[in-house]
């Protein structure tokens, strides 16, 4: 089968050339002794074969890992925090509106349950629902703007 040029040759994966010219030596060596010795060995040939993939796949899959470990030692020895989970528009923009697709009915059945006040509560269960998923995703929302910040920080524009 013939590859298509411009694609690349390295499996995501495990790191490995396709055309590894170490494993083509190994295929071509395995093909000339399945034809000198016969097809009665065939079998241990593959399985031979298919141990040493084994081993350079495991191999690389090793470098791997040790590569990602030694990653995030680095960034725990650096007292960086692990990054928090990325919060996407479309997340927050769902979460709105179920939630007002949600207050439709929790107004009627509040409203026609206990009038006025049922409506309020109703509401102030919608705000505060809301309310906590802001905070979840954005902890320093209600806080001050400007808190933590110099004098000297606070325009652009100051001399």
């Amino acid at each position: 089968m013939q590859r298509a040029p411009g694609l690349p040759t390295v499996d995501p994966m495990t790191g490995m050339d396709a055309r590894d010219p170490e494993l083509k030596k190994e295929l071509n060596a395995t093909l000339q002794a399945r034809r000198e010795l016969g097809e009665e060995y065939e079998s241990a040939l593959v399985d031979s074969f298919l141990e040493k993939v084994d081993q350079r796949i495991d191999g690389a899959v090793d470098r791997r890992l040790r590569r990602q470990l030694a990653e995030q030692r680095m960034v725990t020895a650096r007292g960086a925090r692990s990054p928090k989970p990325t919060d996407s528009f479309g997340e927050r923009f769902g979460f709105g509106i179920v939630s007002l697709v949600l207050a439709i009915p929790l107004s009627a059945i509040g409203g026609g349950v206990a009038h006025l006040p049922g409506l309020l509560v109703s509401w102030v269960g919608i705000v505060g629902v809301n309310a906590f998923q802001a905070l979840r995703v954005n902890p320093d929302l209600f806080r001050g703007a400007r808190r933590g910040r110099s004098s000297s920080q606070d325009s652009d524009w100051e001399g």
